[in-house]
């Protein structure tokens, strides 16, 4: 089936006359009634009762009337958008964003896009380290951000963005909330929640460890969402790095003998071609003025 063939159909269905048809669709009547004959014949009868001068449809015609307009409107809305990608007025972001990054630190950058693309389509995957490179290799995204994810995949680019620290955080309803200074004594009769699905979960159990504490006297969660609802109901203490928000109602600090961070990057495909709005949200996102960048 062509789409000529289509478009010269719902012309005579609209007209009721090949003649019309034919003038409308600038294109001599015989070359119109060859292509719906054609069209006839793949669908297995007849589109049209020739009834001169009109041309009424059939009940196959009525019938295939319906779904043939929408498979054209399709084609023609494929088609405009396709036309609008090329000439860079719209653009289709496709990032992944590990779940342990807050949306919020982007957001400035993907408002910024707006002004280099007149609309822009949004896909947004969120997933652990590991997760987010599936995305990559499968192509779902274009460009990911996470914390350090190591030699995951040999084909892989990495830009770092910044460092940033780690904040000890619990309730102000906490035993801890009254003292000024926290040691590592302090610490230990404590139950900790740990962050599941932050790239840095494994490496502060076992710092924790190395510095005598019970870091499988623990809770663990898999959103911060539900880490901040814990902490917020005295259940256990945390971790939290700065970037992420926490509410008034819990206390961030530090802990003596206890220095913990992590290093936040961008991530692309090595020798995948980027698409125009990717390339330049890769380059906004290299030259931010990021709060806790380092370099």
């Amino acid at each position: 089936m062509e789409m000529h063939q289509v478009r010269y159909f719902l012309a005579v269905a609209r007209t009721l006359n090949f003649t019309r048809a034919a003038d409308e669709c600038n294109v001599a009547q015989p070359s119109l009634t060859r292509a719906i004959k054609l069209l006839e014949g793949e669908l297995g009868g007849d589109l049209f009762r020739r009834e001169r001068p009109r041309a009424m449809l059939t009940p196959l015609g009525e019938r295939m009337y319906p779904l043939l307009k929408q498979c054209y409107d399709s084609a023609q809305s494929a088609r405009a958008l396709a036309a609008l990608i090329s000439d860079g007025e719209v653009g289709v972001l496709k990032i992944a964003v590990s779940s342990s990054i807050e949306l919020g630190l982007i957001l400035a950058q993907v408002n910024e896009l707006r002004k280099s693309f007149s609309e822009i389509e949004l896909k947004i995957l969120r997933g652990t380290g590991p997760q987010l490179v599936e995305y990559l290799k499968a192509g779902d995204a274009e460009l990911a951000i996470a914390a350090s994810i190591g030699a995951a995949w040999d084909r892989l680019d990495t830009w770092k963005l910044f460092d940033e620290s780690f904040d000890i955080v619990f309730s102000r309803g906490h035993r801890l909330a009254s003292q000024e200074h926290i040691a590592l004594e302090d610490l230990k009769p404590e139950r900790f929640l740990l962050r599941s699905h932050c790239e840095k979960g494994a490496d502060i159990a076992e710092m924790l460890r190395a510095k005598g504490l019970n870091a499988d006297h623990r809770h663990e969660v898999a959103s911060d969402q539900d880490l901040l609802a814990l902490l917020e109901a005295n259940i256990g203490i945390g971790f939290l790095p700065r970037t992420i928000n926490a509410p008034q109602s819990l206390v961030r600090t530090s802990v003596e003998g206890i220095e913990l961070g992590r290093t936040v990057c961008l991530y692309g495909v090595a020798g995948r071609q980027r698409t125009p709005v990717a390339s330049t949200f890769m380059k906004m996102l290299r030259a931010a003025n990021w709060p806790c960048k380092t370099d």
